[in-house]
């Protein structure tokens, strides 16, 4: 995992050139500083937890490197409404969508898409290692981020988060171990994920965020990511105190992905 993200940071790179040429850095920020009215994704997950719910960021994904293609009817204003409306009861704080081309198969539109299809808050999921990203994500709709660690240092994820929190844009920083948690909890946001995914073996294991709950203070909020495959992981999880999760590939391949949000933490 640690290889392949080494290319996808040298593709991401690449993609910024590329777009710079076609919309550079000083119109990207113009434009974003002129779009308004994003939506509340921190307050979607907190006043889920304070139903008494799960607070789930559904994701839509259609591939992944190492799984290949996970849905291939894949319409993401489709998936969007079903995860806004679950089965009624149970369903989707906000939407994570993948825009990423080269390693997910993901797309602009597909965020534009499910956003335009629901009120949910939604995050562009993609691999952020250039500022001009923040900008384009506000363009594209996103109303928050996604900061991972493992590809920046401190003083670029800082400069990150600020512009991002400048332009309204909530930040979820990701870390996927002790180290990488303590770098993430020295930004102001309130948004702290734990991966659950081992960078080096692939491995997936819930006790990362179990083993690391205690090091995130209350007024944060932890959200754990990969691994949640049955209602007692979230039984479990739920019992040790987290309440905000990061879900796709498991949504991604049932008839109804809505439905299936439901059933896994509803129960």
């Amino acid at each position: 995992m640690a290889d392949i993200l080494d290319q996808i940071i040298a593709v991401k790179r690449e993609e910024i050139t590329v777009a710079q040429g076609r919309k550079p850095l000083a119109a990207m920020r113009a434009d974003a500083e002129s779009r308004v009215l994003t939506r509340d994704f921190v307050g979607a997950l907190r006043s889920k937890i304070a139903a008494g719910q799960s607070a789930v960021i559904a994701e839509i994904k259609k591939a992944s490197p190492s799984k290949g293609v996970l849905r291939a009817d894949f319409i993401a204003a489709d998936i969007a409404q079903s995860y806004a409306e679950g089965d009624g009861t149970t369903s989707a704080a906000c939407l994570s969508v993948l825009t990423d081309r080269q390693f997910f198969q993901g797309e602009p539109d597909f965020l534009k898409q499910a956003r335009a299809s629901c009120d949910l808050p939604v995050l562009r999921k993609d691999f952020m290692v250039d500022a001009y990203q923040i900008y384009e994500s506000r363009v594209m709709g996103a109303d928050c981020i996604l900061l991972i660690a493992a590809c920046l240092d401190d003083a670029r994820m800082a400069d990150m988060e600020a512009i991002a929190r400048g332009l309204d844009m909530a930040v979820l920083v990701e870390g996927h171990d002790a180290a990488e948690l303590e770098r993430a909890l020295r930004l102001t946001t309130p948004l702290i994920g734990v991966n659950n995914r081992n960078l080096h073996s692939f491995d997936v294991s819930l006790d990362t965020t179990l083993s690391m709950r205690k090091d995130v203070p209350a007024d944060r909020l932890l959200v754990s990511e990969s691994g949640i495959q049955a209602p007692e992981d979230v039984k479990k999880m739920r019992e040790a105190g987290v309440h905000a999760f990061l879900v796709g590939e498991a949504f991604m391949r049932a008839g109804d992905p809505g439905r299936a949000l439901a059933a896994l933490f509803g129960a």
